[in-house]
C-alpha cells in the first residue's frame, strides 16, 4: 500500500485532500483558526506551490511553444497542425455550449426572484460599452500585443503564445534545420522541466493545504436554487467530461476509457485542487508524453494553446448561468439573445485567465450581451468557486485529448507520407 503511494501522483493526491477533510472534521475546526501559526504554516504549502508554478509556468510555455515550433521544421505542416488544433478546441467548445444551453432550456424554468442579492463592492462591474464585438476584440488584442518580458513577468498567456510563435516562425524560416540554437532552446527546454518535475513532487502538499483551508470556511450561502443549479452545473459537465471527451477520443483513437481516465487522474485532480489550468500546464505535459505517449512536438504545441483557448468547462458554465439568471430575473429571451449567448459564451471562454474564477469577466459580457442586469453576477458568486474546481478539470481534461487526437493525426499522416514516398 505505501510502495503503490510513495509511486502514485494520483493516491497521494487523493490521500492528501481526505486527510485534509478528515482532520478538519475529526477536530471540528472553523474559520476562527484562519489568524492562528500553525494554520498560517499549512497555507504555506499551496503558497509555495502555487508561487514555484507560477514562477515557471511563463518560461515553460515559452520554451515548449519554441521547441515545438523548431522540431516541426515545415511552415506548411506547422499550419496544419496549429489549424487543427484550433479547429478541434472550437469544435469540443461548440459541443459543450449547445449541451448547456439545450439541457437548460429542455428543463422547467427557474423561479424568478423576490429580492436581489447585493453586489459587493469588491466586484467591478464592466460597462455595457465593453461587451460589443468591438471592445471584445480591443481586449483580446491589448492582452496579445504586450512586451514579452512584461507578459513573463505578469503571467500572460495570451502574449506568451503569440510572441513565442511569432519567434519560432521566424527562427523556423531564416535559420538552418540543425543551427545550434536550436540544440540551445532543446536543452534549456529539459532543465526547465526537470525543474517542474521536481515542483510537481511537492502537489500533495499543496492540495493537501487547498483543501484544509476550503474546509475550514466552507460557505454556508446555498440557497435552494442555486444548490438545483450547481448540481445542474455539475451533471452537465460530467456528462462532457466522462462521455462526450472520452467519447470522441475513443472514436479516433480508439484509447479505453480505462487507460485514459488513469493517466489523466494526476492532472485533473490537480486542476480540481487548485482550479488553474495554468498551473496545472507542467503535469499535463508530462502525463501526455509519459503517460498517453504523446510526442514531444504535439504535446508542446497543442497544450499550450488549450490552456489559453480551450475553455469546454467554463463555456458550458456561462451558457448554463445565462439562461439561469435570465428566468430567475424574468428576462424573455428571444432566438437572438439565444444566439448572443452561445456566441459570447464561446468567444469569452478564448483567452479566459486559467487562474481561479478567471471566467468572471467573461460571464458579465454574457450576461450584457443577452440583456440581462449585470447585477445578477452577485448571485454567481455565491457559488462560482466550488463549481469552478470541476470545468478546471474538464478544460485540463479536454486539453489531453486534444494532444492524443492531433498527434494520432499527425502519426497517421506521417505513416501516409512514407507510403507515398516509398511508392514513388
Amino acid at each position: 500500500m505505501w510502495t503503490k503511494l510513495r509511486q502514485s501522483l494520483p493516491l497521494q493526491l487523493a490521500f492528501a485532500a481526505f486527510s485534509a477533510w478528515a482532520i478538519t472534521r475529526l477536530f471540528s475546526i472553523d474559520d476562527q483558526v484562519a489568524q492562528q501559526d500553525w494554520y498560517q504554516l499549512i497555507a504555506l504549502g499551496k503558497t509555495t506551490y502555487l508561487g514555484l508554478l507560477k514562477m515557471v509556468v511563463g518560461i515553460v510555455v515559452m520554451l515548449s511553444l519554441l521547441q515545438g515550433i523548431t522540431s516541426i521544421g515545415s511552415t506548411m505542416r506547422l499550419k496544419k497542425i496549429g489549424r487543427t488544433t484550433i479547429l478541434f478546441y472550437s469544435f469540443t467548445s461548440f459541443i459543450a455550449i449547445s449541451l448547456g444551453l439545450g439541457a437548460s432550456l429542455l428543463l422547467p424554468p427557474w423561479e424568478p426572484l423576490t429580492s436581489i442579492v447585493p453586489v459587493g463592492e469588491e466586484v467591478k462591474l464592466i460597462s455595457a460599452e465593453a461587451a460589443n464585438s468591438g471592445a471584445i476584440a480591443e481586449k483580446l488584442f491589448s492582452m496579445a500585443l504586450v512586451n514579452p518580458i512584461q507578459a513573463l513577468s505578469e503571467g500572460n498567456l495570451l502574449a506568451i503564445v503569440l510572441f513565442s510563435f511569432m519567434l519560432g516562425l521566424a527562427l523556423v524560416s531564416t535559420l538552418p534545420e540543425k543551427h545550434s540554437l536550436f540544440e540551445v532552446i532543446n536543452g534549456l527546454n529539459k532543465g526547465v522541466n526537470k525543474i517542474v518535475s521536481g515542483i510537481i513532487k511537492l502537489a500533495p502538499l499543496a492540495v493537501f493545504s487547498i483543501v484544509f483551508e476550503f474546509s475550514v470556511s466552507g460557505s454556508s450561502l446555498l440557497f435552494k436554487q442555486l444548490a438545483l443549479f450547481a448540481v445542474l452545473v455539475f451533471t452537465l459537465t460530467l456528462i462532457h467530461g466522462a462521455i462526450v471527451l472520452p467519447g470522441i477520443a475513443k472514436f479516433i483513437t480508439g484509447i479505453s476509457f480505462k487507460r485514459l481516465f488513469k493517466a489523466l487522474s494526476a492532472p485533473m485532480a490537480m486542476a480540481f485542487a487548485t482550479s488553474s489550468s495554468s498551473a496545472t500546464l507542467p503535469l499535463s505535459m508530462q502525463t501526455a508524453e509519459q503517460e498517453l505517449g504523446v510526442s514531444q512536438t504535439t504535446s508542446s504545441m497543442v497544450l499550450p494553446l488549450g490552456s489559453v483557448m480551450n475553455m469546454d468547462g467554463t463555456a458550458l458554465f456561462e451558457g448554463v448561468a445565462a439562461i439561469f439568471l435570465a428566468q430567475l430575473f424574468g428576462v424573455d429571451l428571444t432566438t437572438s439573445g439565444l444566439v448572443m449567448i452561445f456566441i459570447m459564451a464561446m468567444v469569452s471562454s478564448i483567452g479566459a485567465p486559467g487562474m481561479p474564477s478567471g471566467s468572471m469577466s467573461g460571464m458579465q459580457m454574457v450576461l450584457l450581451a443577452a440583456g440581462i442586469p449585470l447585477e445578477a453576477i452577485a448571485i454567481l458568486l455565491l457559488i462560482e468557486r466550488p463549481l469552478d474546481t470541476f470545468r478546471t478539470a474538464v478544460n485540463v481534461e479536454g486539453d489531453l485529448i486534444a494532444a492524443v487526437v492531433i498527434d494520432k493525426w499527425q502519426q497517421e499522416e506521417g505513416a501516409s507520407h512514407q507510403l507515398t514516398h516509398h511508392a514513388i
